[in-house]
């Protein structure tokens, strides 16, 4: 019997939307019990340096307001650190940031900024933030997460989803199965995530060692055409489908 896949929602680009025009609507609290009603196991939120999308009162009204547990996306900086061990999350995943990047274009080096990243993940432990490291589908750094006692990792999945051709992203999502079956070897819990669409989903949701996918600007975009809670039913059922052939 397979075990259950998760669908973690990405609210982060309800808030993009917002902010090009100022002012409250669309609201990301809004999409996150939107989310919760389409049967969301879970919500992430990208807080960033710039506070380019989702803003600190975005995240207090997410602790206080959503029933569902958040996964705080947060870059290990002492700021990001304080804000965490203020509003304590269920999770926090630590991820790269660049400020001029439009979206995190990579996996976190855990394996070169371990001595940085070290202290930041025992204060989270301590104050039981469940850590996940979001990085590339390598051996060495799916380690370096062990080593450095990050209960979960997350795959980046951008490269699988930007191949070029069938054989080029069979190859991308090769190193996935492979880096999963290293992190249940390791035992870590493995999740997944960045630029995941309805034709990408099945073959990762199909990874029987994946047990979360997080999953947001598709959804985000998707529901301008159909309606935010359809685009996560029809995404909850392509995981559903893929997860059943896995």
């Amino acid at each position: 019997m397979s075990r259950p896949l998760r669908l973690g929602v990405n609210i982060d680009h309800v808030a993009t939307i917002r902010n090009a025009r100022g002012g409250r609507h669309p609201d990301p609290v809004r999409a996150a019990e939107l989310a919760a009603r389409a049967g969301a196991d879970g919500i992430t939120a990208h807080l960033r340096e710039d506070r380019r999308h989702i803003s600190d009162v975005d995240i207090t009204r997410l602790v206080c307001d959503i029933d569902l547990p958040l996964n705080l996306e947060m870059a290990a900086t002492e700021e990001m650190l304080t804000i965490a061990l203020r509003h304590k999350p269920h999770a926090a995943c630590i991820v790269p940031e660049k400020r001029e990047e439009r979206t995190t274009e990579g996996g976190l080096d855990a394996e070169g900024g371990f001595a940085h990243l070290q202290p930041i993940v025992a204060r989270l432990a301590e104050a039981g933030v469940r850590v996940s490291l979001f990085i590339e589908p390598e051996r060495a750094q799916i380690e370096a997460a062990r080593k450095l006692a990050a209960p979960v990792v997350e795959l980046h999945t951008g490269a699988y989803c930007d191949a070029e051709d069938s054989e080029q992203r069979a190859a991308q999502l090769q190193r996935i199965v492979e880096a999963a079956a290293i992190a249940e070897d390791l035992g870590l819990e493995c999740h997944a995530g960045h630029g995941l669409t309805y034709d990408t989903v099945e073959p990762v949701a199909a990874i029987p060692t994946i047990v979360e996918l997080n999953i947001g600007h598709f959804l985000v975009g998707e529901a301008i055409f159909v309606g935010f809670e359809a685009s996560l039913l029809e995404m909850r059922r392509r995981m559903d489908a893929g997860r059943g052939r896995g």
